[in-house]
């Protein structure tokens, strides 16, 4: 019997497999996604309104919700196969709504609150941008010091984020303040969902070296936020924050993850014979990154029926190296002004947009520190 139960769900992931490939090999964009602004956005919403058509919106979305309802496995295959059409990157700006705006509304939102919103995410409506980081909160949340003062059913805003990805595009964002001044901890934070055409916001874009103007700073001067677009409840914003954990596997970079092994395959297929060096050291990021992957899987799978633990940083981390020394290969391959380096599309780009990876989410310092004390177990550091 479970042999013939084994043999079966082989066969489901094989057809899900097939069915998955001919549909994006079908769907996928062929045009290269624009650089930034008004332009990107179109791009994105016109993709996401297409997986909502094609029935591949919000795969790790509750059925019930609207969402395709997949299990880990399912997700594994269905990135693998994304990864191998070329599909546009899933880090791009619909990422935040897909992945933690509307997985928080899914679990600590009210039914009014996820009424309204998350038709409009998987319907490829809007775009949502994040407010946590601040020019003296990047890594460490807990220090937040954009306010919100409660004035009767009202919000009163003031305060500075940045790094904030695509908050010029965007129609909402997920917002960190801090609503008890006098708290210094955690405690004092409330996620608020806020407009981003509310009257004392002002959106700046920075430009990064890599070109495109994906990060922004977000000023706001007395901004008023409904008290009811609170959610999780005021002061418990960290553990509204933190509920997106039950949401992420590890598998919502795994398109990243794989389509940077496809391209190992082919700097290895472009390096010459003659370049021993370098294909040995393309050899070896050929086995780092399948290392990796396997990791992500392990992860994943083992993770599907519990809240995902710090071992999602080693992950992280890895990944994030990982794509600098191949993006570094590339360079040294092709040589500075090669067509394959140059332009927006090219390794030079992703070069210097790989800076980021160790930076974005959690520093590669605070991801080590994660591993050493909450997997390793090793004695805190100094605080």
């Amino acid at each position: 019997m479970g042999t013939h139960t084994a043999t079966d769900a082989a066969g489901s992931i094989a057809e899900f497999r097939r069915e998955a490939r001919a549909w994006l090999e079908a769907n996928a964009p062929r045009e290269p996604s624009p650089e930034d602004g008004p332009e990107s956005r179109d791009y994105v919403l016109a993709w996401q309104r297409k997986q909502a058509q094609g029935g591949w919106a919000g795969i790790n979305w509750p059925k019930e919700v609207g969402g395709r309802g997949l299990s880990v496995l399912e997700q594994i295959v269905w990135f693998e196969e994304y990864a191998r059409a070329g599909a546009p990157s899933p880090l791009n700006a619909s990422f935040v709504a897909l992945n933690h705006a509307g997985p928080t509304l899914i679990a600590c939102g009210n039914p009014e609150q996820k009424a309204f919103h998350l038709p409009k995410i998987l319907a490829g409506e809007v775009i949502w941008c994040q407010g946590f980081s601040e020019p003296g909160a990047g890594s460490d949340l807990a220090s937040v010091r954009t306010r919100g003062r409660i004035d009767g059913d009202t919000l009163i805003i003031e305060g500075h984020k940045i790094w904030s990805s695509f908050a010029d595009i965007a129609d909402w964002q997920e917002l960190l303040i801090r609503t008890d001044p006098s708290a210094k901890t955690s405690a004092a934070l409330t996620w608020v969902i806020c407009p981003m055409n509310l009257q004392g916001i002002t959106v700046r874009p920075i430009r990064t070296m890599a070109g495109p103007r994906k990060y922004c700073e977000v000023f706001y001067d007395s901004v008023r936020v409904p008290l009811s677009n609170v959610v999780g409840g005021v002061n418990n914003g960290w553990s509204t924050a933190m509920s997106t954990l039950s949401f992420e596997r590890g598998t919502a970079g795994l398109a990243l993850l794989i389509g940077l092994t496809i391209k190992v395959e082919q700097l290895l297929a472009a390096c010459p014979a003659s370049r021993a060096e370098l294909r040995q050291r393309l050899g070896r990021l050929r086995a780092e990154g399948q290392s990796i992957r396997a990791m992500t899987y392990r992860f994943a799978l083992d993770s599907e029926n519990s809240v995902p633990d710090a071992s999602g940083s080693m992950i992280r981390l890895s990944f994030a190296e990982f794509s600098q020394r191949v993006t570094a290969a590339a360079i040294d391959l092709y040589g500075i002004d090669a067509p394959e380096v140059v332009g927006m599309h090219g390794w030079g780009h992703d070069y210097l947009d790989a800076f980021s990876e160790t930076i974005a989410g959690g520093t590669a310092e605070i991801q080590r520190n994660i591993i050493a004390e909450r997997v390793l177990g090793l004695p805190k550091g100094p605080r």
